[in-house]
């Protein structure tokens, strides 16, 4: 910019002149910035300041050629001024040390008509700073690459979708107790020989995950076969643990399927909690998506929340939610529903009932009456009755499959609830003692973690490995 200057100078002037009366304007350059509350000059960006250079001396150039006509007289008498002044400033060596951004305007506010052109121009001397403002305005530019990074974030989130098979999510809910039983099966063999201590060990870690004594003992008399006083790979042992989990559960791997009758009629029981309302509305919301007429009884007439809760999901899979006032008899409620689902042509009805214990005898008996208030209309009904456990419940879900089975006739086994626990070799156990089907398990809240049971991947989801 000074150059500038000194070249338009040196035209006014017309002849070449040390460049030193550019710097007087340290005083006279404060009084500039007073024209600065005009918006116009804050209005420039970081581009135009290179390119307004030209067109600014082009029409100062301009003005300069039509305003030098003056007599040479007066032209001399102001450069003498200009000496005089340039003679002052030079005994001043402070004032010449200083910005030469700022006296930039001084000589332009001294040349009377010539001055108003300069000085009704003085943009450039109050762009200098703003050459300065814009630059954090292109770091902003590069800094919102930041949607560079949305991406990035979002690809993790996928992954879990693109590998989310049956397996991966059972694996992750059978996490606890994989780690509980491969955890030490790893660290019991890991460079240690076989040998009573070491089958001690062993068998106490499958009896605390609930996988029963006659399996746990089927498990050591394998490991202990041919390899004792020898080192065994850990692997090794959890490849014979997923080999006996799977020889007891493959033939209780039964998939649960809708039978021809209409209605086909489908109960659930269980104790409280268990999970029985979420479950009767996964396996509506399956038979709806099958296109099956779907209808559900309400009869946990002593939960309010029950009712609302499975009136809920009838309105979102397009099903009819038969209820009464709480604490309405579930039997003639159960007696009004099948008759209902017979006059209107309901393909699957189910019936939800209240959780009960199974040592409260009079709570059993209730179920009881369910039952043979049910078969009155239909001698075959209900068609399918299913028991949903709870994982968590461990070693009282022998318990309860062994009461329920009595009282209603259980026909299948659903267990639930298995991400919530290190103990979900209890399901090995059941199906050990008791050989009833178990249709599905679930791992989660949604309803695609309601899935069908799988023998081979479930012994090697509890074993540890990593696929099946």
């Amino acid at each position: 910019m000074a150059g500038f200057f000194k070249k338009l100078f040196n035209r006014i002037v017309g002849n070449p002149i040390e460049e030193v009366v550019v710097e007087p304007a340290a005083p006279a350059a404060l009084p500039a910035p007073a024209p600065q509350p005009q918006p116009e000059p804050k209005v420039t960006t970081v581009k135009p300041v290179a390119k307004t250079k030209q067109p600014a001396k082009k029409a100062l150039e301009k003005k300069a050629q039509i305003k030098t006509p003056p007599a040479k007289k007066a032209v001399a008498k102001k450069v003498a001024v200009q000496k005089v002044v340039a003679k002052k400033v030079a005994a001043k060596p402070a004032a010449q040390s200083t910005s030469k951004s700022v006296p930039l305007a001084a000589p332009q506010k001294k040349l009377a008509p010539t001055a108003k052109a300069v000085v009704a121009k003085p943009r450039p001397a109050s762009v200098v700073p703003e050459v300065a403002k814009p630059q954090p305005i292109v770091v902003e530019k590069e800094v919102p690459s930041p949607p560079d990074l949305v991406p990035a974030t979002t690809m993790p989130v996928a992954e879990p979708v693109a590998r989310a098979g049956w397996f991966s999510k059972l694996k992750e809910g059978l996490s606890k107790s994989s780690k509980s039983i491969g955890g030490s099966i790893t660290s019991i063999f890991t460079k240690r020989k076989l040998d009573k201590d070491t089958l001690q060990d062993l068998e106490d870690t499958l009896v605390q995950a609930d996988l029963g004594l006659p399996v746990a003992e089927r498990i050591i008399a394998r490991v202990s076969q041919g390899r004792f006083d020898k080192e065994i790979d850990p692997e090794e042992v959890k490849q014979i643990l997923a080999d006996e989990v799977a020889k007891v559960l493959k033939p209780v791997e039964v998939p649960f399927n809708f039978g021809a009758e209409k209605p086909f009629v489908v109960m659930v029981v269980g104790v409280n909690g268990s999970g029985k309302t979420t479950t009767i509305g996964k396996l509506g919301s399956i038979a709806a998506g099958e296109g099956f007429k779907v209808m559900f009884a309400a009869c946990d007439t002593f939960r309010a929340a029950a009712i609302e809760q499975l009136t809920v999901w009838g309105k979102r899979i397009g099903a009819e939610t038969m209820s009464r006032p709480t604490g309405a008899d579930s039997a003639g409620l159960a007696f009004d529903a099948l008759k209902a689902a017979k006059e209107n042509g309901t393909d699957i009805l189910f019936i939800d009932t209240a959780g009960r214990l199974q040592n409260k005898a009079y709570l059993m008996d209730e179920l009881d009456k369910v039952v043979r208030v049910i078969k009155k209309q239909d001698e075959t009904a209900p068609h399918a009755v299913l028991l949903v456990l709870d994982a968590t419940t461990g070693q009282n879900a022998l318990s309860q499959v062994d009461v329920f089975s009595k009282v209603a006739g259980v026909t299948g086994l659903i267990m639930t609830k298995l991400d919530g626990t290190a103990r979900g070799g209890i399901l090995v156990a059941i199906a050990e003692k008791f050989k009833l089907p178990i249709h599905a398990i679930g791992v989660g809240e949604s309803i695609d973690d309601l899935q069908p049971f799988d023998a081979q991947g479930f012994a090697r989801a509890i074993a540890g490995f990593e696929n099946t």
